[in-house]
């Protein structure tokens, strides 16, 4: 195809100019921005149905009540083992560090207890039905970061279908929100919305929308459709990259919040499916097992003041415009700039103007991926750290419920534990180093017969291990009974024994996993602390190892601090090493436990011996197999492969398409030159073919061509090949 007739057919006339525009008319609304330093009682909406609004007392004074005395008595027994011959300052030091780091695992004993109460036949726990008709629109949403096309629209075709199979598909709109950079990535992203368009037909309402600069990020993504077509909808569910609903749950879901005219954020639980590699099979089934209690307990106390995760739940429109809108925080990143972990904060100014907060633990359907290793998980956590350590900025926002400012603490403390854990072990074996090879002080200010000599109580102390591995473990021991209560569970699950036998593996390396994610973590903290902020890379989602090289670099210092406390421990006393074996043993084998846990084999050699099953391996969810379906036909389609550019001058109809579907170029500035811009524009002119302008053009230049008009009509008209007189 030579330029000319390239030109001839893109000028034409075709079918495509009247196909459904890629995006409805926008619906503005406005989304002003909250403050955080002035509130006024006179800002909260009145309630709607106050009869309706219940306050969990008794389940929060008996979550206080138990958490305070659990810890008390722990904290009483700590200071009964360290007390025998006066209380030194280290020891002082290993006592505080052992208060903070109880009252955590005592606080989550406490809510599990709750949960496992709830889960012993509370009748509002039944699954909810379907609702005989809706009267609300709602936009599902799908914010999108260089994520693989195939699978994101194969995952929201499964669920339009799915809606509509049930008879509700008027009611919902469906929008996938491009914030990615990757230029050959967004045309992949076109291509697979031309292909789910043609599968659904042409009157479906699924949109797509890709911004060219992803201005604050997944908030920002959210608050652009919020402002230009929020007012088309009552409500909009979140979806995130890898989440997927049956049409039951997101049906359900729509029902609940017409039912309640107070509900501003209703969560599910989203359980965990499609892994495969070891660490992520250990996640899957502890999702599974453990997590339907610690979501019940949380969502019985929390009630009606409850959190939100980001994703896999419904918000009313109104709530979210109206109260929602994030501020920048003063200062520069980590700590001020752009609000990371955005979740937290618009469920806690959300529930500041009146609006309900909680969570659904009992509705199914509600499922997401977890990452596929323990690096994936060590960079996906330092980007949440960094969330949750700035929300410490946030406490003193006028206003908070009280249990929103929990939340944040809860969220900060998630990532403290880390390092306090770690301060605890050295301090720890300070106090056996002093015992052992430092002199007694004889002469101290003080009067005394005796030297100044830290000195144990071993039978207490012993106890008190036993007493803080149970109350550590009681809440998934509490899942386990739950989950073998439930007999087609059960059944699905491989049946008791398996269950069991998973149950300790999943234990064991949890145990040993946890020392080497307790350094990743306490790494991230000092890091932020000291000023160095992070970035937002994609995740990735699909099974498969890293290499090794890259593992041993990784966890190279985390072995070499193994073999430091073993030898040192060694020498102080054996005991010390017994006291800290667990800690030991993770990090001695940090690399191979690291390689292992992305490793694909490993995984599927337990699910063959039907070990860390879970009920929806055996019988898998429909929606599940649907979406799978989907993303391989679209795969198959071409839909995840090629460059962009390629492909927008091989193909007339596409190029046209992709025309249409951007957005009106903005006025530039006279006197302001863009390099990119410039640097393209030169680039194409001067090219003599199209691999040549290819070869040229930098990753963000070709983002510039494709956003460009100017610069795409440069790029067509470009040959194939070289001229034969070149």
């Amino acid at each position: 195809m030579d330029s000319m007739s390239s030109d001839d057919e893109r000028g034409a006339p075709d079918a495509a100019v009247n196909e459904p525009p890629a995006l409805p008319p926008e619906r503005p609304i406005d989304m002003p921005t909250q403050p955080l330093k002035s509130w006024s009682k006179a800002d909260v909406r009145p309630l709607a149905n106050s009869a309706g609004w219940r306050t969990p007392v008794v389940s929060r004074l008996f979550v206080a009540t138990a958490a305070i005395a659990v810890t008390g008595l722990g904290v009483y027994q700590m200071y009964k083992v360290v007390e025998v011959g006066g209380v030194t300052l280290l020891e002082w030091a290993l006592l505080i560090l052992f208060v903070v780091n109880f009252a955590w695992i005592a606080l989550a004993f406490a809510s599990s207890v709750v949960g496992l109460v709830a889960l012993f036949g509370r009748p509002a726990l039944k699954q909810p039905g379907l609702p005989e008709r809706l009267t609300a629109r709602t936009a599902v949403l799908m914010p999108i970061y260089n994520e693989q096309p195939s699978r994101v629209f194969g995952a929201v075709e499964a669920v339009f279908e799915d809606v509509k199979r049930l008879g509700f598909a008027d009611h919902f709109d469906y929008f996938l929100l491009s914030d990615t950079t990757d230029p050959d990535v967004w045309i992949a992203e076109e291509r697979a919305f031309l292909l789910l368009r043609e599968a659904l037909g042409p009157d479906a309402r699924v949109y797509y929308r890709h911004r060219a600069k992803n201005h604050r990020r997944k908030a920002g993504n959210i608050e652009d459709f919020v402002t230009r077509w929020g007012g088309g909808y009552e409500h909009m569910l979140i979806f995130d990259a890898d989440s997927l609903m049956t049409g039951h749950a997101v049906i359900a879901l729509a029902a609940a919040m017409e039912a309640d005219p107070d509900a501003g954020i209703i969560q599910t639980l989203p359980l965990v499916i499609n892994r495969n590699t070891l660490f992520a099979r250990l996640q899957q089934f502890a999702s599974r097992v453990y997590g339907p209690i610690i979501a019940s307990g949380i969502a019985v106390w929390y009630g009606r003041d409850g959190n939100y995760w980001g994703h896999n739940a419904i918000i009313r429109m109104e709530a979210f415009a109206g109260g929602a809108g994030l501020p920048d925080l003063p200062g520069k990143p980590p700590f001020g700039g752009l609000i990371m972990s955005h979740d937290f904060v618009e469920a806690a100014l959300i529930r500041r103007k009146g609006w309900a907060v909680y969570m659904l633990p009992q509705l199914e359907g509600s499922y997401e991926e977890s990452p596929p290793s323990l690096i994936d998980v060590g960079q996906r956590d330092r980007r949440w750290c960094q969330g949750n350590l700035q929300h410490s900025a946030l406490l003193g926002t006028r206003g908070l419920h009280p249990l929103s400012r929990h939340h944040f603490l809860n969220g900060i403390f998630s990532y403290l534990a880390s390092p306090f854990w770690m301060f605890m072990l050295l301090c720890g074996i300070a106090l056996a180093l002093q015992a052992n090879f430092i002199r007694p002080e004889y002469f101290t200010d003080e009067f005394s017969l005796f030297p100044a000599w830290p000195r144990f109580d071993a039978e207490r102390a012993l106890q008190l291990f036993g007493a803080t591995m149970a109350i550590l473990i009681a809440p998934k021991l509490f899942g386990l009974v739950i989950h073998l209560m439930d007999e087609p569970a059960r059944r699905a699950g491989g049946g008791f024994f398996r269950i069991v036998v998973s149950s300790l593996i999943e234990i064991v390396m949890s145990s040993l996993f946890a020392p080497i994610m307790m350094l990743v973590q306490s790494g991230s903290v000092f890091q932020i602390l000291l000023g160095r902020a992070t970035g937002w890379n994609p995740q990735r989602r699909d099974d498969g190892s890293i290499p090794f090289i890259d593992i041993v670099r990784r966890h190279r210092w985390h072995t070499a601090l193994g073999v430091v406390t073993l030898v040192t421990g060694a020498a102080i006393a054996p005991s010390l090493v017994a006291w800290m074996s667990p800690t030991i043993a993770g990090l001695l084998l940090a690399i191979p436990l690291s390689w292992a846990s992305g490793h694909l084999g490993a995984g599927l050699a337990l699910k063959r011996l039907g070990l860390m099953l879970i009920p929806e391996e055996t019988n898998v969810p429909p929606i599940a197999t649907a979406a799978k379906a989907s993303a391989k036909r679209l795969a198959e389609a071409g839909a995840d492969e090629g460059d962009g550019l390629v492909a927008l001058h091989d193909d007339p109809d596409f190029f046209r398409a992709h025309e249409r579907m951007l957005p009106p170029a903005p006025r530039r500035a006279r006197g302001v030159i863009e390099p990119d811009r410039v640097m393209a524009a030169a680039k194409l002119s001067e090219a003599d073919h199209l691999s040549e302008a290819i070869g040229w053009l930098s990753p963000k230049e070709r983002s510039v061509v494709m956003q460009d008009r100017a610069l795409l009509d440069l790029l067509v008209r470009l040959p194939v090949e070289a001229p034969a007189n070149a």
